[in-house]
């Protein structure tokens, strides 16, 4: 062996803490994107990780190696969440606690102070699983992703299949028998990181960049009170919605909604535009709550929202109007503030009737009639498109 396992640890650490400076500096200051925090976290703990084990073969490998093996999984949880946070926001926490903390368990209950490879089966398990994951999220985004990411799944997909494999290698022959040396020792393994860690770090800036763009596409297209699509991309999005639906069998109908919030100037005027805004934000959480993501929900202006529904018919628009207002009404108010009920226009579309500026005003005027009618009400409307 040229380079012994100590020297190659030292490398590794040297290549974690410079990918991971460069990183910081040219892509997180400059993008503050999800995806660049997590992997700077992820390449930190990689070299605090890295660090502990060179206390391997010493005294104080009773809390080292155990501490390594935690920092490392933790660091592969930080990898799996900087994938992850390309395609959602939402994550789970809890798993960034309980993975390492396991890990960490698992080698202080197998004595660590005499054996090398205390708690093994689950530090290689838990970091070909968490690497696992990070690939599944990588190989789940949406196509139009860019092809930085690529490079990406693969080297996650091979450290994942590495991994597991060391595992069951580990626990097949064992740690100290010649196969597992020189296929899954510490130099093999190294090496084989370094590598994939260099491999990957020409993509991670562009998917960085990639992920603050789309960031800021979407808050452009949010009404920045209640979350929901602001008029221009509604519009936009609708538009595009009908031109697909138009020759997709049933999917090519469905109902457009025009809702307003009753007496809403009068709750402005008695409690202030801040009760306002409440109003508002309490009507568009109902409608996250009651509508699909395939449905497009927006506040069209002021206290009107504009919802299209593919694919549903018109007792099923009115039922849903129905239960709206039936959540909105469940909502406690807050600070003495009575939440509004809503009239509702509704008009229905197909593969023939589907301009949406006429949807929009035959819904319109529905809408009128149900305000004309005593409010809090849904008037289906009758003209043609």
């Amino acid at each position: 062996m040229l380079l012994d396992e100590a020297t190659l640890r030292v490398a590794f650490g040297v290549l974690a803490a410079s990918l991971g400076l460069l990183f910081f500096f040219s892509s997180y200051l400059h993008t503050k994107s999800a995806f660049s925090g997590w992997w700077c976290s992820g390449l930190l703990l990689y070299l605090s990780g890295s660090a502990a084990f060179l206390f391997d073969g010493t005294p104080q490998q009773l809390w080292a190696n155990p501490l390594g093996g935690a920092l490392l999984v933790a660091g592969c949880t930080c990898v799996w969440y900087s994938a992850r946070s390309l395609r959602t926001r939402k994550m789970p926490l809890w798993a960034f606690i309980v993975i390492p903390t396991l890990t960490l368990m698992a080698g202080t209950l197998d004595s660590p102070a005499t054996n090398t490879w205390a708690g093994g089966r689950v530090f290689l398990i838990s970091m070909g699983t968490t690497m696992g994951l990070a690939a599944w999220e990588i190989w789940k985004l949406e196509p139009g992703y860019s092809r930085e990411r690529i490079p990406l799944g693969l080297a996650a997909s091979c450290l994942s299949a590495f991994y597991l494999s060391r595992g069951v290698a580990f626990m097949v022959v064992g740690p100290n028998s010649d196969f597992f040396l020189a296929w899954f020792g510490t130099a093999p393994t190294t090496l084989l990181t370094m590598v994939l860690l260099a491999v990957v770090s020409f993509s991670m800036s562009g998917l960085s960049n990639e992920q603050q763009n789309r960031d800021l596409q979407e808050k452009a297209s949010l009404d920045g009170l209640t979350g929901l699509l602001n008029r221009s991309a509604f519009l936009e999005q609708a538009e595009r919605q009908l031109r697909t639906k138009k020759f997709n069998g049933a999917r090519s109908a469905g109902a457009l909604i025009v809702a307003d919030l009753d007496h809403f100037k009068m709750i402005n005027d008695t409690f202030g535009h801040a009760a306002g805004d409440i109003a508002l934000a309490a009507f568009a959480d109902v409608c996250r709550d009651n509508f699909r993501s395939s449905d497009l929900v927006s506040r069209y202006g002021g206290e009107e929202f504009v919802i299209l529904l593919p694919g549903i018919s018109a007792d099923r628009a009115q039922s849903l109007t129905q239960m709206i207002s039936a959540s909105l009404a469940r909502v406690s108010a807050r600070d003495g503030i009575t939440l509004p009920t809503v009239s509702y226009g509704i008009a229905m579309y197909d593969a023939t009737k589907n301009d949406l500026k006429a949807l929009i005003s035959s819904a319109d005027e529905a809408l009128y009639e149900a305000k004309a009618q005593g409010r809090d009400r849904a008037i289906l409307a009758t003209r043609d498109l």
